[in-house]
């Protein structure tokens, strides 16, 4: 992990935290951290499940970033107390081995399928068809509902328009959304694509796909149950 081209904690031991359920934080040994890099600070912050942490500004260079790590001296989780952790977004770039690690730490238990399908994919908003395909792709994404990418020539691109929304995944890159209009019922960021996605997601790369939350989805013209997500 870098900051200011410096390499701030190296290790072969991390240990993955789950501080929420969607995705885990790393942890470094403290005998793995440029601890040199580290300048104690008067904040401290409380977890209810691991305790009152005190905080570390990193200094690499010209580089500095205030409150960017983290300690539990004392957490009631043992494993813990001689780890330290860094705030990602304050961080420059992440690594797993040589290849860098984008948004958020990658689940071992998080897999990502992408098949080629010759079904019949039809999106639609308020009975008015959206996109439909016989040429789609089907990403299935640990935790989440199938998701259909389609091919650009058959989205209905007169009824979207791009917006400035951008979101990340570490398992598929960055994405860029549009929404939709029929009539005057518009739907904001329904609709999604990776550019130039990751390695291993390049079979989207340029596809489209919908919120299966927020449309009505045929497969084989059988109308697929709207899922109950965080994007509902």
């Amino acid at each position: 992990m870098y900051v200011g081209g410096v390499a701030v904690a190296d290790t072969v031991r991390p240990l993955l935290v789950w501080e929420v359920p969607y995705y885990p934080t790393y942890y470094f040994p403290r005998d793995d951290v440029q601890n040199d890099l580290l300048v104690p600070t008067s904040t401290t912050t409380h977890s209810p499940s691991r305790g009152d942490a005190r905080h570390f500004t990193v200094k690499a260079g010209d580089e500095e970033r205030v409150d960017a790590a983290l300690q539990y001296d004392n957490s009631p989780i043992e494993e813990l107390r001689d780890l330290v952790r860094f705030d990602w977004d304050a961080m420059d770039a992440w690594f797993e081995e040589d290849e860098e690690v984008f948004v958020h730490p990658r689940s071992p238990n998080t897999r990502v399928d992408i098949l080629p399908s010759s079904r019949h994919v039809r999106v639609e908003l308020d009975g008015v068809v959206l996109a439909d395909s016989t040429h789609a792709r089907a990403l299935f994404e640990t935790g989440l509902p199938t998701r259909w990418y389609v091919p650009k020539v058959d989205v209905r691109f007169d009824l979207l328009t791009p917006t400035k929304t951008s979101s990340g995944c570490p398992y598929k890159g960055r994405a860029e959304y549009w929404s939709a209009r029929i009539d005057d019922h518009v739907v904001e960021d329904i609709a999604w694509s990776y550019p130039t996605p990751l390695p291993e997601s390049e079979r989207i790369a340029g596809l489209v796909s919908f919120y299966n939350e927020r449309v009505d989805l045929f497969v084989d013209d059988v109308l697929v149950p709207r899922p109950h997500t965080k994007f509902s």
